[in-house]
């Protein structure tokens, strides 16, 4: 029995780069744009590439780390970079930085979750679950 994805990718959080679910080629493109967000040799390892569930998990992770460095980085700017002998330009710029990127990179998770979750529903339907 074959059943239909109960996940509908229209959303905000849907990633540009990945097709949508149940068109051709869709889980090779969700592929694709996961293993650009892992390392290099993740990336590159047969085993997650053949499993997309474990290269989305992999990308999870590794986005919940980058997030946290992030974060302790942002959280310690104003305290750390005048000792450092970073001028005031320099460290509100700094710490502009770091907003953005945390803000990216929370969109970036959101588009994971719901990249993994398609990915999860795909499996299941394929194995009959």
């Amino acid at each position: 029995m074959i059943m239909s994805l109960t996940y509908s990718p229209i959303s905000t959080d849907w990633p540009c780069q990945v097709k949508t679910p149940g068109s051709r080629d869709w889980e090779r493109s969700a592929t694709k744009w996961l293993r650009e967000l892992v390392p290099s040799r993740y990336g590159s390892y047969p085993l997650l590439v053949r499993q997309p569930v474990l290269l989305a998990r992999h990308a999870q992770i590794q986005l919940q780390l980058e997030i946290r460095v992030v974060r302790t980085a942002l959280h310690s700017a104003r305290a750390e970079l005048p000792a450092m002998g970073m001028p005031e330009s320099v460290i509100e710029h700094t710490i502009k930085l770091y907003a953005a990127e945390m803000a990216q990179l929370n969109h970036i998770a959101r588009g994971v979750r719901v990249v993994t979750q398609a990915l999860v529903e795909s499996q299941n339907a394929r194995q009959g679950h």
